[in-house]
């Protein structure tokens, strides 16, 4: 498996952030609508529920995508989510991601960490480059709605 890590300062307080990803379904097409057509829960929010995402013209890597909870923890704010249906699954066998919230520098602020690993179908690597821009730019416009409407 291939992975790529990253961590993202967020001037928003851990549990603000963590209510946003679990409420990302509803909250990033109208954060982002250029990027995210849609994106459909089919399931309680719990882990096996299955996240149907359409993208919109923004995003350049995919049109659409099914990914599925695998593991889930309310408490330490840590969700694990594996690509199920997608573009990407042409080239990598596996794609699974984990989004894990930790402490900032105060109250007001936290650090997300993105770990998502690849197995890929070939000699394929991931492209981190774009990965990690593509990620940062849907948690900062996150904590951008966050900051406006608070």
């Amino acid at each position: 498996m291939k992975s790529v890590n990253m961590e993202i300062d967020l001037k928003v307080p851990a549990q603000k952030a963590w209510d946003a990803i679990r409420d990302s379904a509803s909250l990033f097409p109208k954060i982002m609508p250029s990027h995210f057509k849609s994106i459909e829960d089919i399931g309680d929010g719990d882990v096996g529920t299955i996240r149907r995402i359409t993208y919109g013209k923004g995003m350049k890597m995919a049109t659409h995508e099914s990914e599925r909870i695998e593991a889930l923890d309310e408490t330490n704010m840590t969700v694990t989510y594996s690509m199920i249906e997608g573009e990407a699954l042409n080239v990598f066998k596996v794609i699974k991601a984990t989004i894990k919230l930790l402490p900032g520098a105060d109250a007001n602020s936290c650090r997300l960490s993105w770990t998502a690993e690849f197995e890929p179908a070939g000699n394929r690597i991931p492209p981190s480059d774009s990965i990690k821009e593509a990620t940062t730019n849907i948690f900062k416009a996150m904590e951008g709605y966050l900051l406006t409407t608070a």
